[in-house]
């Protein structure tokens, strides 16, 4: 998808609103594509998940720009950003906050934790001990924390972007595949092109800092782009192909699980997002191949590790037919 397809024809909005929200999602996605080079595909997929209102997994190793990636996207969307090194002694009073008692007073005082952010960076979120991810991903459940018999809602929008380091590496707990699939999609840097890592070598890394970004969006109209992402239509057809996809993966061979109707409902979810980030008001097949490899890669267990999820995944979408 190009930049310049960043544009509305029809729906039920003012053709206006349609005007300015998709000049200025292009101003986001052009600035974000200037500070994380060579990697326009996954700062599309990143913003979908935002718009989506899903929450946002990046699995790689160290160095290769996961933390950019959060912090640009926060600056560039205009919202308040935190971010929280995940460690072993990491306690979930330390993430949602405590209630303290205040002698004074005579009652106890709340202090909330980083989590009561719009974007919340969760960066190493599998070095935590599964007490804290769990409370983590409750919040990002429910979008609300629970403390001292009070309920206190989440700011809204609410975007956890959580970064996870390879199994392999010491010191990491896995995610379970129930907390796995909080996450709306799953995205993988990796290293840059040829032609972007040459840029960072030549301007040593200082393209565009991510403290230089000015806000391009706010809160509010972000939050008038996700109702836009609602209304935008799938029809029946379209409907059935993702039925076909979810029933495919169910009785896939190399697969221990399919998709979940849960997983069914954020893909459609998904692909309404890149439908509007192409500019139509309408879902095509090509949206949700293009969104599927990100939102089933951390869902779908393979039966066999010398099989590729990768694999899997572009068989299941070339067998799968189109209604």
């Amino acid at each position: 998808m190009t930049r310049a397809a960043v544009s509305f024809s029809t729906g039920s909005a003012p053709a206006g609103s349609h005007t300015t929200h998709s000049q200025a999602l292009a101003a986001a996605l052009a600035q974000l594509d200037n500070v994380i080079l060579g990697k326009s595909h996954q700062v599309r997929l990143a913003v979908a998940c935002l718009l989506a209102r899903g929450h946002l997994l990046i699995e790689d190793q160290p160095g290769v720009g996961k933390t950019t990636l959060a912090h640009g996207l926060a600056r560039t969307m205009g919202l308040a950003f935190r971010r929280v090194q995940f460690t072993a002694d990491l306690l979930p009073t330390d993430l949602l906050g405590v209630s303290v008692w205040d002698a004074a007073a005579a009652e106890f005082r709340y202090h909330a934790g980083p989590i009561f952010s719009e974007v919340l960076l969760a960066d190493e979120i599998n070095r935590a001990t599964p007490k804290t991810q769990g409370a983590l991903l409750e919040a990002m459940e429910e979008r609300q924390v629970s403390e001292g018999g009070v309920t206190r809602p989440l700011p809204d929008p609410f975007f956890v972007i959580a970064t996870q380091n390879p199994a392999a590496f010491v010191g990491t707990s896995p995610l379970p595949e129930a907390q796995l699939d909080r996450f709306l999609l799953t995205v993988t840097l990796g290293y840059p092109d040829a032609r972007a890592e040459r840029t960072l070598l030549e301007t040593g890394g200082r393209v565009l800092t991510v403290r230089d970004l000015p806000p391009v969006l706010n809160a509010p109209l972000l939050t008038a782009m996700q109702r836009e992402v609602d209304a935008v239509h799938a029809a029946a057809p379209l409907l059935d192909y993702l039925q076909l996809l979810a029933r495919a993966t169910r009785e896939h061979g190399a697969l221990t699980a399919g998709l979940s109707p849960r997983a069914l409902l954020a893909l459609l979810a998904a692909a309404k997002a890149w439908a509007y980030l192409a500019g139509r008001r309408m879902v095509l097949p090509e949206d949700v191949q293009a969104i599927f490899p990100a939102l089933a890669a951390h869902r779908l267990p393979v039966r066999d590790p010398s099989v590729t999820i990768g694999d899997v995944m572009a068989r299941l979408l070339a067998d799968t037919p189109i209604p």
